[in-house]
């Protein structure tokens, strides 16, 4: 049956008039859906849910009514003895109440949902990519391992059913863990295509189990053509006006449009400043500090307050026993006279608040309704039409994984909401929530009575086995010039030790044995004038050279190594590209790509404590490690070396040790965004390119057994500090490669990208031809020459004849230290830089001058 659009008192209709878009299906498919725009590179509108409690605020009877009726439906088509050996998975954060509302509904099933939310020290049980959410990665932490292992159905629950990617991307990852022999699909709205409606028969064929799907009704979205480009036209009008302070087309009731800063690409007012005619209720002014009731609801010691880390038949139990009694607090707690109340619960904690508001609307006279906020940007239209009629804006207040950014409430300002009850777990009541930008303060200008409910946030014990707890990543402005989300450091802050050495006391150390590179740090030049030139020259002759090599690796990850990368840089060379990489997946895609920065050193490995930290908070195979670009490969030799003894030592599996680098003149990895070695400016100077950050320091008196490697910050090169202009100035460039990135990422997928080590080979040739005897000594290509004139004691530099200017930078550094240049006619790299071998001091070059840059 065709479901008419052109209808005002549908949700779907604002949206459906302008672009052409159909629903057909069952007859209550249009009082489950409406439709809302969002800026997306594969879809720009977005199926909203009248009765999952998330966007829209619904009865709580109603809401959690859906859900226990499809745990009904399951049972009956399990069986009541099957139905009591199965295990119900939930989606974070939109389905993580539904799901829990299935298994109440199956009765005497565990339940278990995804989260976004890592624990320290907890070993994921799984995990798998939702790929056209905003926020992908998800995550299983089950407290009791066994949860999973068993052999009765898998029942898998989440809000909409689209394209089937990804439950089947959750059904392949598990069996391949917990193989078993029937798996159950719940959703409150099937809307496959039908080109998508056989892919879940196939699946079953696959891994040779039976699986069903239940959904509360089904239906198709009908796209014209053009419909992505209209769509992201019409998104980017309106969010270009109410950036301006007008809204086109507003009409007789005015309208509200807004978008926000991750995705706008600028900041702009939030919308929830400015009142919205037409909605009930009127704006007021958002005070300071709002007065906040605090409300006790003596949650049980000890119960979980959701499924994150399981939910057993014995805990729901539990659960229904206290709960008249803390609805009764609440209900005690409300504002006399109440008459429209708003139960608001928090991202993943949705199942507590849904429980306690379904219990309360009996209790009271008011009208109950129930909403979570959410980490997912939508635009907001004032208009009946539209399922998203006014959206507030304010900080992350959990200290995020993934780094600070923005919240959203939808469907709340100017509701006629007259008191909001504020739900969240212990870990989100944090200053943040109480801070005059927070959420308490932005519900404060709309609502007169804001009342806040804290349950204590359940984390699992961890045994006596665990590793000791390791601390969260250093962000910027604190550590690094870099932006906070751009890079996470998993090091620890060293910038109060005096670590620099001479450059001739620490390579004369360094070739008689009695230090390592690692232990000390060269003293940090600030560059002369001319060159500083030679880099400005540099970046603007290359920047989109670069800028096409960030492209085409970043895709070639996202297409070959994971849908949503975990980017995991090797500081620091690393660093600015693992930026780079991040920002080309937000620039195309609005992705935001977690990234960390950790240190590995030669000769002694990754640092452990960082894999330990990312394994309990990612799925390893997720993790891309990036680096800025290949020598001779002994980096790449030494993290497959590392991974490989950190597994068998830990018993975790999943990382791939293969490096992702914007350049492989080497030939070291697949994984690349070329293969000529020409100049990347990051690699012309020090710190002053990589955030005011040293190389890594690995020192027994520094770091012990349970600590992140070190480094330092060096503030007070400031003044010097080019590095997010470096960035800046590559990211710039991003539009104007699209074409060339897509046809080479192209060429690629069909090229045979099989390492040759052919630069291993040329580093022990050249090794054994200038008698040096040691490969360590050899450094190949650019990147790695330009450091050994930095920080090292250069012999000589072999350059390819002809080299042009990708080496003047090069040349004026061999000259300032005095070391000869020889060109040579056949060279596999631009250029070599040769170590001095057997040093003693004064054999710098010629003459054995300190580099004055």
């Amino acid at each position: 049956m065709n479901i008419a659009v052109n209808n005002g008192d549908w949700s779907g209709s604002w949206v459906a008039e302008r672009l052409g878009v159909e629903l057909e299906g069952d007859d209550g498919l249009r009082a489950l859906l409406g439709l809302a725009l969002r800026r997306n590179p594969k879809r720009a509108h977005l199926l909203v849910s009248n009765v999952l409690g998330k966007h829209v605020p619904q009865s709580p009877a109603v809401v959690y009514g859906h859900g226990f009726a499809l745990g009904r439906r399951v049972r009956d088509l399990l069986g009541e003895t099957e139905a009591g050996r199965s295990v119900v998975v939930g989606y974070a954060e939109t389905a993580t109440g539904l799901g829990h509302s299935v298994a109440d509904g199956i009765g005497l099933a565990p339940y278990l949902h995804s989260t976004r939310r890592p624990v320290p020290g907890m070993t994921p049980a799984g995990g798998f990519e939702e790929s056209h959410s905003h926020a992908t990665s998800h995550l299983l932490l089950p407290e009791d391992p066994a949860l999973l292992s068993g052999d009765g159905p898998l029942v898998l629950v989440d809000d909409e059913f689209s394209t089937g990617n990804t439950i089947l991307n959750t059904i392949r990852d598990l069996h391949a863990r917990y193989p078993r022999k029937r798996y159950v699909v719940v959703a409150l709205v099937d809307m496959r295509s039908p080109a998508d409606a056989g892919r879940l028969d196939g699946l079953a064929d696959e891994i040779g189990a039976r699986v069903d799907l239940v959904a509360g009704a089904s239906g198709t979205v009908k796209l014209p053509d053009g419909v992505l480009a209209k769509g992201q036209e019409l998104v980017a009008r309106y969010e270009e006006s109410a950036a301006a302070g007008g809204v086109p087309g507003a009409g007789a009731s005015g309208l509200v449009a807004q978008f926000p800063a991750p995705l706008a690409g600028a900041a702009v007012e939030a919308d929830d400043q400015s009142p919205h005619p037409g909605a009930r209720g009127t704006a007021r002014t958002a005070p300071t500090g709002p007065h906040v009731t605090t409300v006790d609801l003596h949650w049980p010691h000890g119960l979980p307050d959701g499924g994150r880390h399981g939910f057993t038949p014995a805990h729901r139990v539990r659960l229904e026993t206290a709960l008249p009694a803390m609805a009764a607090r609440l209900a005690e707690a409300l504002p006399l006279g109440a008459r429209r109340v708003l139960a608001l619960g928090f991202e993943e904690l949705m199942y507590a608040p849904l429980r306690v508001a379904r219990e309360l609307e009996p209790l009271v006279a008011a009208e109950v309704r129930y909403s979570t906020t959410t980490r997912s940007p939508v635009l907001a239209v004032d208009d009946p039409g539209y399922a998203i009629r006014s959206r507030l804006v304010f900080p992350a207040h959990d200290d995020p994984a993934d780094g600070p950014g923005e919240r959203y409430a939808y469907n709340v300002a100017g509701a006629g909401f007259d008191a909001v009850v504020v739900f969240v777990d212990s870990a989100g009541d944090t200053p943040e929530l109480h801070a005059p930008d927070g959420l308490l303060a932005r519900l404060g200008a709309y609502v007169p009575h804001v009342l806040l409910a804290v349950v204590p946030s359940y984390v699992p014990a961890l045994t006596e086995e665990s590793p000791a707890m390791l601390p969260e990543p250093l962000r910027g402005p604190a550590f690094s010039s870099y932006p906070p989300e751009d890079v996470g450091w998993l090091l620890q802050d060293l910038s109060e030790v005096t670590l620099e050495a001479p450059t001739e006391e620490r390579e004369e150390a360094i070739q008689s044995g009695g230090a390592h590179y690692a232990e000390s740090l060269p003293v940090e030049y600030q560059p002369s004038e001319r060159y500083q030139a030679l880099f400005h020259a540099a970046l603007e002759t290359s920047a989109a050279r670069i800028a096409q090599a960030v492209g085409v690796v970043t895709e070639t990850v996202l297409a070959e190594r994971s849908a949503r990368p975990v980017l995991v840089s090797l500081a620091r060379a690393g660093t600015p590209v693992g930026v780079l990489m991040r920002r080309w997946a937000r620039f195309r895609y609005g992705a935001e790509l977690p990234h960390y920065a950790v240190s590995i050193v030669r000769g002694r490995g990754i640092d452990a404590n960082a894999l330990r930290w990312l394994a309990a908070r990612h799925d390893p195979r997720d993790v891309v490690f990036v680096d800025g670009w290949t020598g001779k490969g002994a980096i790449t030799r030494e993290l497959a070396e590392a991974v490989a003894e950190f597994e068998a030592r830990e018993g975790v599996s999943g990382f791939d040790p293969e490096i992702a680098v914007l350049a492989d003149p080497g030939s070291c990895v697949r994984t690349y965004g070329t293969r000529e070695d020409f100049l990347i400016p990051s690699a012309c100077l020090n710190s002053t390119v990589s955030g005011l950050i040293s190389r890594t320091v690995l020192r027994a008196d520094l770091v012990g057994p349970d600590d992140f490697h070190g480094a330092k910050f060096y503030r007070e090169l400031a003044g010097a500090d080019v590095s997010v202009a470096f960035l800046d100035a590559v990211a710039a460039r991003f539009g104007e490669v699209v074409d060339a990135v897509d046809a080479a990422v192209k060429e690629l997928a069909a090229a045979d990208r099989t390492p040759t080590w052919e630069g291993w080979a040329a580093v022990e040739r050249i090794s054994e031809e200038y008698g040096i005897h040691d490969v360590n000594l050899v450094k190949p290509g650019v990147g790695e020459t330009t450091r050994v004139l930095l920080r090292r004691v250069p012999w000589k530099i072999l350059a390819r004849a002809g080299a042009g200017a990708d080496l003047d930078h090069v040349r004026l550094l061999a000259e300032q230290r005095g070391v000869p240049v020889e060109e040579i006619g056949e060279l596999p790299y631009t250029c070599v830089g040769l170590i001095h071998p057997r040093f003693t001091r004064g054999a710098t070059g010629a003459d054995g001058r300190a580099v004055n840059l």
